[in-house]
């Protein structure tokens, strides 16, 4: 049906922490649609307006707008976006809209009204974009697992795995949960260099667990002119082992562009979780890749990419491009941009973190 897109990752970040923004245009020779999947930082949003209107033909109206979850760096630049283009749809999890399912996972003498009360309160960007879009008169729908969007169909995550991670989630009142994410964060910062061969692969199969709001990023699969597409968001283990599942159900191919979850965090994937979807590693660095990866990190951001994400993709065919100091383009049956310039996927990395 469609037969030409031109699929943009952007460079984003604020304060030596990566963001996630990716901008797609797809259509015919006759038209095209716009969709948005997350906006980055507040600080971005105008970068993102000035990006869409500078090179998708100055539009006026998006088609779909995405918001994978609610994290800052994923969620605050729509705020501008939704107030200068016309939307036809946001799709967004609202966690409250499930405060009556959820409520007896919290101790206390809550209420479902005073439950709905914090989690709004707690997840202010996300009653901020729901309430500029029902201003603007902007539909919005929950996306979980089997929903379309446009040529999109969402892999996950499925309803009940939402509703599952919801309470662990370090917004909802749940002090445990948040103490743990804590420390995560210091081990994370207590990292040593160990070397690595190509058939001498590092990344463990147990890593510490990513937080419950990146689980519960929303996960992307489309098709379009001939390309499958797969957007992760920043979904850990547990979603990307779900979302292979329903994909390999659905008899879906290995992906030609995939994204590099959670800014190539360490926790987010594993050799098995890799293996299901990109395939085992190639024998040797010479052999033709099977795809190309992407992965959104801020050039001022020191912890992400991790090295032993990076060959870990490459292992497995599909060399990363991030976006550290410029934004990524990769398209299909559409012009080249004009004063854009080449530049080399990562190369692989004898020594990662450990």
């Amino acid at each position: 049906m469609y037969d030409r897109f031109e699929l943009d990752f952007l460079s984003i970040g604020e304060n030596g922490c990566s963001g996630d923004a990716i901008c797609v245009r797809y259509g015919t020779q006759q038209s095209h649609k716009i969709h948005v999947v997350d906006g980055g930082f507040k600080s971005s949003g105008t970068d993102l307006v000035t990006f869409i209107r500078n090179h998708y033909d100055n539009p006026t109206f998006l088609d779909n707008v995405v918001l994978t979850h609610p994290d800052g760096d994923h969620a605050g630049g729509l705020l501008d976006l939704l107030d200068e283009f016309q939307v036809g749809a946001l799709w967004m999890n609202r966690p409250w809209l499930f405060s009556n399912t959820i409520i007896e996972n919290f101790h206390g003498n809550w209420t479902t009204a005073g439950l709905v009360q914090e989690l709004r309160a707690n997840f202010s960007t996300l009653a901020e974009l729901e309430q500029l879009a029902i201003s603007k008169g902007i539909p919005i729908y929950p996306a979980f697992q089997g929903t379309t969007i446009g040529p999109f169909h969402v892999l996950g995550p499925s309803q009940q795995r939402y509703l599952e991670l919801l309470p662990e989630m370090d917004k909802t009142p749940n002090v445990i949960e948040k103490a743990a994410q804590a420390l995560y964060r210091v081990a994370d910062q207590a990292i040593t260099a160990v070397k690595e061969s190509w058939t001498g692969e590092t990344l463990s199969s147990y890593p510490p667990a990513t937080t419950a709001s990146n689980e519960a990023s929303i996960v992307q699969y489309a098709s379009i002119a001939g390309k499958d597409i797969l957007l992760t968001g920043d979904a850990g283990p547990g979603t990307l082992t779900e979302t292979l599942n329903y994909a390999t159900a659905l008899g879906l191919n290995r992906p030609d562009i995939v994204q590099v979850p959670h800014h190539g965090s360490r926790r987010n994937v594993t050799p098995e979780v890799l293996n299901g979807w990109l395939g085992t590693p190639l024998t040797d660095n010479s052999l033709p890749p099977r795809g190309k990866a992407y992965c959104s990190a801020a050039t001022d951001d020191e912890r992400h990419p991790k090295k032993k994400v990076l060959n870990a993709f490459l292992r497995r065919g599909y060399p990363v491009r991030v976006t550290k100091g410029g934004t990524w383009s990769t398209r299909e049956n559409m012009p080249q941009r004009l004063g854009w310039e080449y530049r080399d996927p990562e190369p692989f990395h004898s020594e990662v973190e450990d």
